[in-house]
């Protein structure tokens, strides 16, 4: 599979060959894939975990158990306030 980069990237990666960091160009490219498969893993998990949560709430509106928006803003304002207030001390 041939790759094209972009010289600054080739620099990049001879750098970290030359400094030890990596044994070889392969050891580079692998690091680089085993991180990209690890954020999309995590990517994928955080979806799956707001996807159920947002489904929780759908149950609730679906049983009538919603909030009342002006009560939940009035609510956010006093935390702030008092946050604030504490933070002034």
């Amino acid at each position: 599979m041939p790759i094209t980069l972009p010289p600054e990237l080739e620099q990049f990666i001879q750098s970290q060959v030359a400094r030890g960091k990596y044994a070889s160009v392969d050891e580079v490219f692998l690091a680089g894939i085993k991180l990209l498969e690890q954020r999309e893993r995590l990517y994928q998990g955080r979806f799956e975990e707001l996807r159920r949560e947002i489904m929780v709430g759908v149950e609730e509106a679906e049983r009538g158990e919603l909030l009342d928006a002006e009560a939940v803003i009035t609510g956010l304002q006093e935390k702030l306030q008092q946050r604030r207030v504490q933070s002034d001390r």
